[in-house]
């Protein structure tokens, strides 16, 4: 059966039993598998043949739900244009309309509350105004409330709402009947702020104050909730937002041409000024300055960028005017992967919400069930209906589960978002459970641990050379090779001389030997660099002076580049790739995470030794001389031992590694093939920032866990304590949303994760 995949916009979801109504409707139909996130208020659904986008929506809508389909960005889109990343979180107008029924209904039901609570204050007929005050804010505060619950009801279902809905309108139907036709509304009728059970039968029984006070409460926890969440998402905008508007193009006069950026192809040749974005991604061809890549990768420190160098879209040009022809644009551009990474990522579900979901879904017909047993238990015992029916609506109130649903995704919202921003993408949820158990860390070494590019490292001259003649008839026949080895001898060369490559002399009759090295006239000498058995080809003199220094340099696990000229050895030069600079205060990190670090690399053992001694690893966590193939066999291996496994790797060769391990650490340095095979892809080539990304990951999840925590622990708590007649209904009313507001609040402390 042939697939497909669409994402839903859900409107109107209020707590986690809708989106759990919703998913368990969804996943009735045949070959659907749906998830939906409250938090996101979106659904992620898959689904076959014969089964159509259409019917999905109508399967939610006759739920009570609105839904539409989130349409995926054209080809042609520009970064900050792709709308299928965009979270569906509740916007500013809905949180202003929210605020304004709360700042109504708390200016009305405070006097409500406060002629209940102090009985000092209370004149004749003051029940009356009560009621008058009450009216509006249970009818027109809590309409929301109130019209989820009909619609709900409808459909055979019951929310949060509906809870919230049967108490308040309890509540303020008792004290409507007690004025009516009870003693409650004659002259002097005293009426005090009652807590317990013992509050005996009586006509005269009011609940203004309750209604009112519980419908402000609720509609305080949901303005704060709508505020937490909108905070929540808010790196997630700020990500798309990065990218810009319009860019200057070069056309082929050579002519500025300002356009839109979703008009800009790959191909085209575009300029950036000093302070301006960079529009997409792309290669300099003309410039040199400094770009600022804090937005998407967290590294405070501009990046040196030259002709030949990729630049990424959304990044800031800190220095000096580039010209860069596009490689990528609209939805394949580093920006726009990023963000369907992180709203992959906050879509999903982690095991412990699945659960929760479970719960939420069979939770309030229950609770309904356990009010309607509160009231004919205390009837039962003789308390009266009054303190009878006070127990049942602070249990209907008490129980709302909007803190179960919210535990979870908006501790994804938050932690995913901040991980965006600090350069770490987390593909989904299921990863924070592989993050908690790991023990042991695979670093692959070349480009990973080391740069993975060749650099000049140690000059030997022969006696009677000088050393800075031998740097500039070398460097000068390299500048010409396109070899790796060659490359850095020549940049090295210049470096040390402090010239540009290009200012070395050009050599004359050049030539490669394959295999061994290259020859040619440099300021009418004959030149040659590269293996012994080139000089020894040409019958060089004088290599016995420098086998010492070869034999060191090999030893040391580095590449000798052997140079003579005019039929004479004249010293050695040595090359090697580079270990990072953070590479060793990243394994410390890791081993302060409990982790214990592994190296990994084709390369000989004393390269890798070499390697691992100056980062901090033990040779018997060193895997040198391993084939590309056999790389996920190393993995396999340290899994059979029983360690649970994470990979760290950027090329090709480490795919399979990062797929067989239990947790893969792709470098967003490295190819695509990698970042796909990765569950977190760290954006910058730090590797200190694989240790954030376990540390933010295992922060997220025990974040979850400590909503879930409190969402359950919460319920369990205060259900007896309501059904026992321990609970003011009022209170109870706080309560319920002082825990909504509790989960997401506790999810944005991981906004200051560092």
């Amino acid at each position: 059966m042939n697939t497909s995949e669409v994402e839903l916009a859900i409107g109107g979801m209020t707590c986690a039993s809708c989106s759990a109504r919703i998913e368990k409707k969804l996943n009735r139909i045949d070959g659907v598998t749906a998830s939906v996130n409250l938090a996101t208020e979106k659904a992620k659904v898959a689904y076959g043949d014969g089964v159509e986008v259409g019917q999905l929506v109508a399967t939610v809508e006759k739920l009570g739900y609105s839904a539409h389909e989130i349409v995926p960005p054209a080809p042609d889109a520009g970064p900050g244009d792709d709308t299928s990343v965009r979270p569906v979180t509740t916007d500013l107008t809905e949180a202003d309309r929210l605020l304004q029924r709360l700042l109504v209904s708390a200016a009305l039901a405070l006097p409500v509350v406060v002629l209940a609570m102090v009985p000092s204050l209370q004149f004749e007929y003051w029940q009356w105004l009560s009621l008058t005050l009450a009216a509006p804010v249970v009818v027109w505060g809590g309409l929301p409330f109130h019209k989820a619950a009909l619609t709900n009801a409808r459909h055979g279902a019951a929310t949060m709402d509906t809870l919230v809905s049967l108490g308040t309108l309890a509540a303020f139907g008792w004290s409507v009947w007690a004025l009516f036709f009870g003693t409650a509304g004659e002259p002097g009728m005293r009426h005090g702020f009652e807590f317990t059970i013992a509050r005996g039968d009586s006509s005269s029984a009011l609940y203004l104050e309750v209604a009112a006070g519980v419908v402000t409460f609720i509609l305080l926890g949901r303005y704060l909730e709508a505020r937490s969440k909108r905070k929540a998402g808010a790196a997630l905008r700020a990500l798309l937002e990065l990218g810009a508007k319009d860019v200057s193009v070069l056309g082929p006069d050579g002519a500025e041409t300002r356009i839109p950026v979703g008009r800009l192809a790959v191909g085209d040749r575009f300029v950036v000024r000093p302070g301006e974005t960079v529009a997409t991604d792309g290669t300099v061809i003309e410039g040199a300055s400094a770009v600022d890549v804090s937005m998407l990768t967290g590294e405070s420190v501009p990046a040196d960028v030259t002709v030949g160098d990729a630049v990424t879209g959304a990044t800031v040009n800190a220095g000096g005017r580039l010209v860069v022809e596009a490689t990528r644009v609209g939805a394949d551009t580093q920006l726009a992967r990023m963000a369907r990474l992180v709203e992959d990522a906050q879509s999903g579900k982690a095991e412990v919400q699945r659960l929760a979901d479970r719960v939420a879904a069979v939770f309030v017909p229950v609770v309904i069930a356990l009010a309607v047993a509160t009231l004919g238990f205390w009837l039962g015992n003789g308390v009266g209906s009054a303190a009878a029916f006070t127990a049942a609506v602070a249990v209907l109130i008490i129980a709302c589960p909007c803190a179960l649903g919210l535990a979870t995704p908006t501790a994804l919202l938050v932690g995913t978002g901040r991980g965006a921003q600090l350069g770490i993408l987390i593909k989904g949820p299921e990863v924070l459970e592989s993050t908690r158990r790991v023990d042991t860390v695979v670093l692959d070494k070349t480009g990973t641990v080391t740069t993975g590019r060749m650099a000049l490292q140690d000059v030997y001259a022969a006696d009677g050379t000088d050393e800075k003649e031998l740097l500039r008839l070398a460097g000068a026949l390299e500048h010409a090779s396109e070899h790796p080895v060659a490359r850095a001898v020549a940049a090295g060369a210049a470096r040390r001389l402090g010239l540009d490559a290009g200012a070395l002399p050009a050599p004359v009759d050049f030539a490669n030997v394959p295999g061994n090295g290259v020859r040619g006239t440099v300021d009418g000498h004959v030149v040659l660099a590269g293996s012994e058995r080139l000089l020894t080809d040409a019958h060089i003199t004088g290599l016995d002076e420098l086998a010492a220094a070869k034999k060191r340099a090999e030893a040391a696990g580095r590449t000798a580049v052997l140079v003579a000229w005019d039929g004479a050895a004249r010293g050695l030069l040595t090359v090697a790739d580079t270990v990072k600079d953070t590479s060793a205060e990243a394994v410390r990190r890791l081993r302060e995470l409990g982790l214990r670090p592994v190296l990994l690399t084709g390369d000989n053992r004393a390269v890798a030794e070499t390697v691992a001694q100056a980062v901090g690893i033990p040779p018997d966590a060193v895997y040198a001389e391993v084939l590309p193939c056999d790389k996920a066999d190393v993995v396999r291996r340290l899994q059979d031992e029983g360690r649970v496994v994470a990979m760290v790797g950027d090329g090709v060769n480490d795919a399979a590694a990062l797929a067989t391990a239990d947790l893969g650490l792709a470098m967003g340095t490295g190819t695509d093939a990698a970042i796909e095979a990765g569950d977190l892809t760290l954006v910058r080539g730090d590797l200190r920032v694989a240790a954030d990304a376990i540390r933010l990951a295992r922060r997220t999840l025990a974040t979850i866990k400590g909503n879930l925590c409190w969402a359950f622990g919460y319920n369990v708590a205060a259900l007896p304590l309501a059904a026992a007649g321990l609970l003011n209904p009022m209170i109870a009313g706080a309560a319920m949303a002082f825990s909504s507001v509790f989960v997401v609040t506790n999810s944005l402390r991981l906004r200051s994760f560092t």
